[in-house]
């Protein structure tokens, strides 16, 4: 085998990765999307609007990262959120919409989120896996 068709070779296999690894982001964010009926591609920018990262650290979300709330990697595997909610789809839009009626004098705030904007974080929230 000669060194350039080696570096072929390596190079066709890096290609291959890359296309196996971004159709596995595409499932996650499809997934996601199905779920929420959000669109996780608006979910950071929506995050940001919102200063979310002001109390969170949230990969993904550049600037500020907060120490208030826990940070949200890998939210999407846990089984609470608030420490006694079932993560599911509907009750993380709840709680992102609404979270002091949830838990009363929590430190998470009504920020005035809309229903689609709760859709597309919760969207983006759900493919943060480990």
């Amino acid at each position: 085998m000669s060194r350039r068709s080696g570096v072929l070779g390596t190079l066709s296999m890096l290609g291959i990765l890359g296309a196996v690894l971004a159709s596995g982001c595409e499932d996650k964010n499809a997934t996601a999307a199905k779920m929420t009926g959000g669109d996780p591609s608006r979910g950071v920018a929506t995050i940001r609007k919102y200063g979310c990262n002001s109390c969170h650290d949230i990969p993904g979300v550049e600037g500020v990262h907060g120490v208030v709330g826990p940070p949200l990697s890998g939210i999407a595997e846990r089984v609470y959120l608030a420490g006694h909610l079932e993560n599911s789809p509907a009750n993380m839009m709840r709680w992102i919409r609404d979270p002091q009626s949830i838990s009363p004098g929590t430190a998470m705030p009504e920020l005035g989120v809309t229903e689609q904007d709760s859709r597309d974080i919760a969207a983006y929230l759900y493919t943060l896996r480990r």
